[in-house]
């Protein structure tokens, strides 16, 4: 088709609309920082829910969710059982979030519905937005349950035996999520969709170092987690001998320096490396420590990077054994990167394009995710595609988090267009 139906729904998303929809979903779980805590499956987002229920009806939507407490707002087509264009995000946060994150992908989404609806545009396939239930991961683990399990329902079983901080159980939780809602009708998952597209906070400095309110993601990175376990013996901190020591965190900062020389020498590579989290037994100030655990993300979007970094890290570990210092590593998780078609990609770019020309600010850049999104997933289930707006300072999952107002709208034009023209095609 040509771009006439893409651009008048583009040029209808409403600016005060769509920064009012942002700010009346922050006021759940509002903090005094400006911030917003919001975890999945709390009284406060199951609040945040209804909301968006009430809202989505509001603009004419039918309702949905699923096992896995999705919730799907539906704008019918004119040919209804075509699979649906799929856009949204998620409305979970972390406990100290800011307001953009994952929330800004649900309310572009149903910001595009009111745009479809002001220009009346009926489109030949059904548009679904979706809140997909816990993508941050951090009340209950893993991060995108509701996306990865949509996608491959056998994943939900185990899901359900996540526990929280508190010992509550993911399953207990979404029974009482999925008994919450008895006015909406329940949707099997793993249901066809036509194609998904998802804009999100970029959570990194690249856009705004470039100065472009628009980016066209090319795909999300990979990663690798291990765990590494040094090994030692717990002594008195006084009375052992520099020499005579088997010092579990001398050969842990050891080896973690061979792991940051080594990033270092590869930076050209844009190899990612966080040693994210410290355990040390005994943990007392006055004793030598017996163990020590660490946990290591690795990520880059080429994967023979991280073929190179995983013997790097086998090599490392061999030059910093000693007698009585065991080392082990053990794989936790690992996930191949996410390559958008090529077709996706330039449909988002001519929506960007029209977007940015109209306000005189040149063209979009292309970038890849270092974050995992819930088009990771989809990806393997239709046709995916992700646009990103900058963040202040690349900072993201904190209160400080922040887009400016005509970037957020640039992105819901973007989206607007992008889902438009996928579902304007009856094939």
């Amino acid at each position: 088709m040509d771009d006439t139906v893409a651009a008048h729904a583009q040029d209808h998303v409403d600016d005060a609309r769509l920064q009012q929809a942002i700010a009346d979903l922050a006021a759940f779980g509002a903090r005094d920082d400006g911030g917003v805590s919001r975890q999945t499956l709390t009284p406060i987002d199951l609040a945040a829910r209804r909301h968006l229920i009430d809202r989505a009806r509001a603009l004419g939507c039918e309702v949905g969710i699923d096992a896995c407490a999705n919730l799907f707002f539906r704008r019918p087509g004119l040919d209804d059982t075509l699979p649906p264009v799929l856009t949204g995000s998620h409305a979970d946060t972390q406990p100290v979030g800011g307001k953009l994150d994952g929330a800004y992908g649900v309310i572009a989404g149903l910001e595009v519905i009111a745009a479809l609806n002001d220009a009346g545009i009926r489109t030949q396939r059904p548009i679904e937005v979706v809140a997909w239930t816990n993508e941050e991961g951090s009340r209950f683990g893993p991060g995108c349950m509701g996306s990865s399990a949509f996608v491959e329902p056998s994943r939900l079983e185990a899901f359900r035996a996540s526990t929280d901080g508190d010992g509550v159980r993911f399953g207990d939780a979404l029974d009482a999520a999925l008994g919450d809602v008895p006015d909406v009708p329940r949707l099997p998952m793993a249901r066809p969709m036509a194609s998904c597209v998802e804009l999100h906070i970029e959570q990194g400095p690249v856009l705004e170092r470039a100065n472009v309110p628009l980016g066209v993601v090319t795909g999300i990175q990979s990663v690798r987690w291990f765990r590494v376990t040094c090994m030692g013996q717990m002594a008195h901190a006084g009375t052992t001998p520099m020499d005579e020591r088997a010092d579990a965190m001398a050969r842990a900062v050891s080896l973690a320096h061979r792991l940051y020389a080594y990033v270092a020498a590869e930076a050209a590579t844009q190899l990612r490396l966080t040693l994210g989290r410290w355990l040390v037994a005994p943990n007392s100030v006055n004793t030598i420590p017996g163990s020590v655990t660490f946990t290591i993300d690795a990520r880059c979007v080429d994967e023979a990077v991280l073929d190179r970094f995983e013997q790097a890290l086998h090599a490392a570990i061999a030059e910093v054994r000693a007698p009585r210092q065991d080392i082990t590593v053990e794989g936790m998780f690992r996930q191949a990167p996410t390559h958008f078609p090529s077709s996706m990609q330039a449909l988002v770019e001519a929506a960007c394009t029209r977007a940015l020309q109209q306000r005189g600010l040149g063209t979009p850049i292309r970038l890849t995710s270092g974050a995992f999104h819930d088009s990771m997933y989809l990806a393997a289930h239709c046709p995916t595609a992700m646009i990103f707006v900058p963040s202040r300072g690349g900072i993201s999952h904190n209160a400080a988090e922040f887009t400016d107002a005509p970037s957020l709208l640039l992105g819901a034009r973007a989206l607007a267009y992008t889902v438009t023209a996928l579902a304007y095609a009856d094939r």
